[in-house]
């Protein structure tokens, strides 16, 4: 056997299991949440817009969590945080299983519960890291990458089945359940560390601005940085696959259930991209390759503007989603060597924000540009606009790598 950690080694440690089963207990309950919100407020209101916006909802307080309350990893033990915020959802969403709670109540009790999800998913990263060390920290983020993808795959397909079952505030009582024991196994499977101390100029600087300017200042210093940021960014292009896969369906001559292989493609696809990159793909490779792959995600979706058949774009939504996937895990993994332990919780809060922030972007144009033309015509210039914003993102990380090694870097 060689020295490359694998999977079996990972969960040997037990505070990475702890985390790990934490975080795939939430997922699941927010995949069966987003089912379950979606069929209760349809019920109270008949409104489909309505109904959207509460979908939506799920997804878009994520940015200002991120951004304004990310630093609080930095500010206080990071254990601590992550168990604050799954006791103040596992509270707020047994508030939202209660019959009876109006609609605009739901809204801004699940505005608050997402934005929440920001500081826990900064301090989770931040503290990965010190739990695993070296290489065996992408793999840990290919266990996680593979069990949210899976996760969602799950909730998405048994949720409507489990909502049918129980009923929707059922369902809700099981999220709150499912926070508050993922905050359980964090608090005692995972020991404690004092809060990082602000060991540099930097750091120090960042934490009085705030994670919202002090994140963006350490990553506009460093090019190195600035060049993962962009690479990371890519998934604006590469996310058109999810968002037009009803019109993309529809020009294939195909109905409802090819519209939701569609957007189960790039899941499937980041499952596999994940084990495979982490596991047969060496360290070092991985760091050198990293904006060629942002390029080569691009290209399967130009192929997309010969209309292949359904079975053909499904593997070429899968191949985007594999390579965007290892890139953007590759990006994270890279982030963490390079920022200060005293700064770690805002610069990936800033990083991860900035992509779900990016992707929500492109999903919306995405489907602009699919209006005025069509969706394969769309995901074709979509690859290409990816592969074209990548070839600068590439040089650059190139040039701010040149006497800058990557492995030099102390790993926190």
């Amino acid at each position: 056997m060689d020295g490359s950690p694998t999977f079996r080694s990972v969960f040997a440690v037990g505070e990475f299991r702890a985390v790990w089963f934490a975080e795939l207990l939430s997922q699941a309950g927010d995949q069966l949440a987003r089912v379950a919100l979606s069929v209760l407020v349809y019920q109270q209101t008949s409104s489909a817009a309505l109904t959207g916006l509460t979908f939506a909802l799920t997804y878009l307080p994520t940015m200002l969590g991120g951004l304004l309350l990310s630093g609080l990893g930095d500010r206080y033990p990071r254990r601590e945080v992550m168990v604050a915020a799954d006791v103040i959802r596992a509270l707020l969403v047994g508030v939202m299983a209660v019959p009876g709670v109006p609609f605009t109540v739901l809204c801004v009790l699940l505005t608050v519960i997402v934005i929440a999800g920001g500081p826990f998913r900064a301090a989770q990263l931040a503290l990965l890291p010190d739990i695993l060390e070296g290489e065996r920290y992408v793999v840990g983020l290919a266990v996680r990458t593979i069990t949210v993808q899976s996760a969602q795959l799950a909730g998405f397909a048994g949720g409507g089945l489990l909502v049918a079952a129980l009923d929707p505030h059922r369902a809700l009582a099981l999220n709150a359940i499912s926070f508050a024991a993922s905050g359980l196994f964090v608090r005692f499977g995972v020991r404690s560390r004092p809060a990082p101390k602000a060991s540099d100029e930097a750091g120090g600087n960042a934490k009085s601005m705030g994670s919202l300017v002090g994140g963006a200042r350490i990553v506009w210093r460093d090019p190195r940085l600035l060049s993962i940021m962009a690479i990371s960014s890519l998934a604006m292009f590469y996310i058109a696959p999810e968002g037009l896969g009803a019109p993309y369906a529809s020009e294939l001559g195909h109905g409802a259930t090819a519209v939701g292989l569609i957007m189960a493609a790039d899941p499937v696809g980041s499952i596999v991209g994940a084990f495979v990159f982490s596991r047969f793909v060496p360290d070092r490779t991985r760091t050198r390759i990293l904006g060629v792959l942002g390029v080569l995600a691009g290209v399967p979706l130009v192929l997309c503007v010969l209309r292949p058949g359904l079975v053909a774009s499904l593997v070429l939504f899968a191949i985007t989603g594999a390579i965007t996937t290892a890139y953007t895990m590759q990006c994270s993994a890279t982030a963490v060597r390079l920022l200060p332990d005293s700064v770690r919780a805002q610069g990936i809060g800033l990083l991860s924000t900035s992509l779900i922030t990016v992707q929500g972007i492109g999903a919306l144009a995405a489907g602009v540009i699919a209006d005025a033309t069509t969706a394969s015509t769309t995901l074709a210039i979509a690859g290409l606009a990816g592969m074209a914003a990548a070839i600068p993102a590439a040089v650059g990380w190139a040039r701010s790598n040149r006497g800058m090694p990557i492995e030099s870097t102390v790993m926190p």
